[in-house]
């Protein structure tokens, strides 16, 4: 019961981390992707995709996407909390882990938060792909295309495999980072850290997250805009889409809209886990576990 509890917490706090995240985060994380999948010269950087979204389409055309986020980063994040906790507890009975145990437990969660991470990505990811033309397409819209012309599995669920592997170092560096952070605070503050010491070790966990896998959330973002679904291997696509941004904009097109995301993971990743942590303390305190 007392297990079953613990995951009740960490998908309870996990929602609360995620609607936070998302409100904090979505402003750059438009620009970041709008960064890598604009079609060539259509911005000049960064400042340009903020200049032009607010004059073409508005503060709010910045939270465009968003619907898809915030309806499904509850469960997202929920699901990542959850099987980060029970991961942690299938590598050691122990609760303090060793790094590269933490390390495991973040990589196992990322492949299982690919499930859900994988269709929220693909409808944020095509909102944002529209620039404020009068012929845009609301989330229902794009969400009934996707699935009468291509189904479930190249449809809704488009860019599955890239967002596994994409999940799966960034939880690793991500929560690696996090509870390196935390340690060092907690050797100085003990136990019950302050807010600033959470939200400065969630930030930490946020740049590692992007630095450990963003060429390949550029090649996620591409194949999940495209009209029509990759072929071959999940390998086989993912190699030629590398291949083919390399060909076109050299080594660096690999990073491109890195700025934004690094800016964007310091104060979304530290209102996700001080959302996340205090949350789940309080929940302990009402529950007893």
């Amino acid at each position: 019961m007392a297990l079953d509890m613990r995951t009740v917490n960490e998908l309870l706090a996990g929602s609360v981390g995620g609607a936070a995240q998302v409100l904090v985060g979505q402003p750059l994380d438009t620009i970041k992707t709008r960064a890598q999948i604009a079609p060539k010269g259509m911005f000049n950087g960064p400042m340009d995709i903020l200049k032009q979204t607010l004059r073409n389409e508005g503060f709010f055309g910045l939270y465009k996407g968003m619907a898809s986020p915030l309806i499904g980063i509850a469960g997202v994040n929920s699901l990542l909390f959850a099987a980060y906790g029970a991961s942690k507890r299938i590598i050691s009975p122990f609760p303090q882990l060793s790094l590269k145990e933490i390390a495991a437990a973040g990589a196992m969660a990322g492949a299982a938060n690919a499930i859900l991470a994988s269709p929220v990505e693909m409808f944020k990811v095509r909102m944002q792909g529209q620039y404020g033309a009068k012929d845009d397409k609301r989330l229902r819209a794009v969400a009934r295309e996707m699935w009468k012309e291509w189904g479930f599995r190249k449809g809704i669920m488009r860019g599955y495999w890239v967002t596994v592997a994409r999940e799966i170092p960034a939880y690793a560096g991500f929560y690696t980072a996090f509870e390196f952070s935390k340690r060092k605070f907690s050797r100085k503050y003990g136990s019950n850290l302050p807010v600033w010491a959470l939200l400065a070790s969630g930030s930490t966990g946020g740049i590692s997250y992007w630095l450990s896998c963003y060429p390949l959330d550029v090649v996620k973002s591409r194949v999940q805009l495209r009209n029509t679904p990759p072929t071959g291997t999940p390998i086989q696509y993912i190699a030629h889409e590398l291949r083919t941004i390399v060909a076109e904009s050299g080594f660096a097109g690999l990073f491109k809209g890195l700025s934004p995301s690094l800016l964007r993971s310091i104060p979304a990743a530290a209102s996700t886990f001080a959302a996340f942590e205090l949350t789940r303390e309080y929940l302990e305190k009402v529950t007893g576990v």
